[in-house]
């Protein structure tokens, strides 16, 4: 497949999934505050169930177009200290895998029935300040340089 078309997918996944955190940690916070609590259950439960049937995909296209992606650097993954973007980049791919890693672990503590509304609260707030900085780096990478 070539580079631009692995880039779009990448790229309207990851709209996807940033748009849907961004949704949940600034949008739903506030509007729990001014609804009653039985319609944001049900609110809840229902924005939940289509997250749970969209965001599997989601996720493993945004990492299989993002590790094709890497796939064109991986010379200089092998030494990415000697660039800027070699540092960029692999600070973005260990973001991205501890993403990855707190969606599991979300996953995990749902399917256990462990997931309060404080570790889901914790969970967004902390994928929340990974995939800005995730986009700030995206944004970085092209144009850093020492």
């Amino acid at each position: 497949m070539p580079y631009y078309l692995i880039l779009v997918v990448h790229l309207l996944c990851a709209f996807v999934f940033v748009g849907t955190v961004f949704f949940e940690v600034l949008v739903m916070h506030a509007v729990r505050r001014k609804v009653p609590p039985a319609a944001m259950a049900e609110v809840e439960r229902a924005i939940g169930h289509r997250a749970r049937q969209l965001m599997p995909w989601v996720l493993a296209l945004l990492y299989l177009a993002g590790i094709a992606l890497a796939w064109q650097y991986r010379a200089l993954l092998v030494h990415p200290l000697r660039s800027a973007f070699g540092v960029v980049l692999c600070i973005k791919i260990a973001l991205a895998t501890s993403v990855f890693v707190h969606f599991v672990c979300a996953m995990r503590l749902r399917r256990l029935g462990r997931l309060t509304g404080r570790t889901s609260r914790r969970l967004h707030l902390s994928v929340f300040a990974h995939v800005v900085a995730i986009v700030l780096l995206a944004k970085a990478l092209f144009h850093l340089a020492w």
